[in-house]
């Protein structure tokens, strides 16, 4: 099993890595879980997965390539996987950021392709008489689909 030390020198030099090829380092936790609980915990590897996680290769590890996305709730709010072949979109991940945060503040939901500053939904759960006072005037293609201007 890795030493703590020894572990947090990987992460050191991965986000170096990444700062280099990317221009920008991590600045969020990586978690060191050379024992694999964590990745068994969340479902992302197998039970039966065992060792010492140097020992393991990339591809027996590709699982352990998801996003997880926790709200201020403490609730999970979006589980993305990706294979080792595929490279994680980070503006997709700050994309679905900023729509989790609109959308606490806000009655409202954000479309397919929203990205800041483009118009919203009004929520299914606010009646017409709510939303008239809260958002006034909207579009409505379909009565289910209330279309506004993003709130600031």
């Amino acid at each position: 099993m890795h030493d703590g030390a020894r572990l947090h020198g990987e992460h050191d030099q991965w986000a170096k890595d990444i700062e280099e090829t990317q221009g920008t380092a991590p600045n969020y936790p990586i978690i060191g879980d050379s024992d694999f609980e964590v990745a068994k915990l969340y479902g992302m590897l197998a039970a039966d997965v065992a060792g010492d996680a140097a020992d393991r290769t990339p591809a027996d590890n590709q699982t352990v390539r998801n996003v997880f996305v926790v709200g201020p709730d403490k609730k999970l709010k979006l589980i993305l996987v990706y294979p080792m072949t595929t490279g994680r979109n980070f503006d997709e991940v700050l994309r679905v950021i900023d729509s989790l945060q609109l959308t606490a503040k806000h009655k409202v939901a954000t479309p397919a392709q929203w990205r800041q500053g483009d118009n919203v939904i009004i929520a299914g759960s606010v009646s017409n008489d709510e939303a008239k006072e809260l958002f006034g005037d909207w579009d409505e293609p379909k009565p289910y689909i209330r279309v506004v201007k993003q709130p600031a």
